[in-house]
């Protein structure tokens, strides 16, 4: 996420301090979105990203949250994170997504076909799969004999990513693990989409059994208030979205400072009310119930601050709450020579 004061090369810079910062406290995976033509979130390319925390880290995987498939040929997919698979065996995850991550004219930008495409995407995941894995593409098909380099022991896990009941359909045809976008719709849709899922699971052999994970806002300080001040950024970007305007993260003392009308200052309380905002103990309680709730086997959290040092502490008082293992001293060093401020 952008800073309203800040330029957008500090914030790739700060996704890389992120990334070992959370490997350090013991998560298990470090996912990137991609987003285009959006001044406020910078993540226009996932993939080149992963690269270059796949080389700084040694245990956490690293992955897309997820690459939007109809921008792109499906093979040229399979190459980059073979290539990556190659950087770090065993711990790339490609999230895939059909939505365009931007407006109708930047999808047409960077694929003349953007209208056709989705239509495409049931056998472009098809496609993908069979070269990212190293399997037979069907009989009669015109890239049948095409392969994927580099080869390798092992192959990059494949996961849908959704906020509606399409992509758990696909993710259940094809037998992979979905990932629904829970901070994206407030929840809206996500059980029926979940319980589709596993309706419709068809086994695969890496994944003989459903496999789920939602994907939460959430922000942990040392005290509620302190965690909703800086939910106030968050706040105020939210409440612009829903209006159509794209804004950078402001400090919590120039958001809390607008002046808002009746309406808006009754959406900001209901948004005070239902993210998952406060102390550690309290934000993972509630995570826990929702995961209990759903039966999700995986929760992962998105959080953005003005204050990156408070993002980073709240990373690692839900660390410490959820009882994650620390990984080895040695890892603890931040590879990066810079300060952290927010990630893209």
């Amino acid at each position: 996420m952008a800073l309203i004061d800040r330029p957008h090369a500090e914030s790739i810079h700060n996704t890389l301090a992120l990334a070992h910062h959370c490997e350090a406290l013991g998560y298990r995976r470090f996912w990137l979105s991609e987003h285009h033509n959006h001044g406020s979130i910078v993540g226009t390319a996932p993939e080149i990203l992963i690269a270059a925390i796949a080389a700084r880290t040694r245990t956490i995987r690293v992955g897309s949250a997820g690459v939007m498939l109809p921008h792109y040929s499906p093979y040229k997919v399979a190459e980059q994170f073979r290539v990556l698979e190659a950087i770090a065996p065993g711990r790339i995850d490609l999230g895939l997504g059909r939505a365009p991550g931007s407006d109708g004219r930047t999808a047409f930008a960077l694929n003349a076909l953007a209208n056709e495409r989705p239509a495409q995407f049931p056998s472009d995941v098809r496609d993908l799969m069979a070269w990212v894995t190293g399997s037979p593409l069907p009989e009669g098909h015109p890239f049948r004999l095409v392969r994927a380099y580099p080869e390798g022991e092992t192959s990059p896990e494949v996961w849908m990513l959704g906020s509606s009941d399409y992509g758990a359909q696909v993710a259940a045809h094809f037998g992979l693990p979905y990932a629904f976008a829970w901070f994206f719709t407030d929840g809206r849709g996500g059980q029926e989409a979940l319980e589709l899922y596993r309706q419709l699971y068809q086994p695969s052999p890496r994944h003989p059994a459903p496999h789920t994970a939602l994907c939460v806002w959430a922000l942990a300080a040392e005290s509620r208030e302190e965690a909703q001040y800086h939910f106030a950024s968050r706040a105020r970007v939210r409440l612009l979205r829903d209006r159509g305007i794209f804004a950078a993260l402001e400090p919590a003392d120039v958001a809390l400072a607008h002046a808002y009308t009746e309406a808006e200052r009754a959406r900001l309380a209901d948004m005070q009310r239902e993210a998952y905002v406060g102390t550690a103990t309290e934000v993972i309680e509630r995570i826990a119930a929702l995961a209990r709730r759903l039966n999700v086997q995986e929760m992962a959290v998105v959080t953005w601050t003005y204050d990156e040092a408070a993002r980073r502490k709240s990373y690692a008082l839900l660390a410490e709450a959820a009882g994650l293992a620390a990984a080895p001293a040695g890892l603890k060093k931040p590879p990066v020579e810079r300060d952290a401020i927010t990630g893209s």
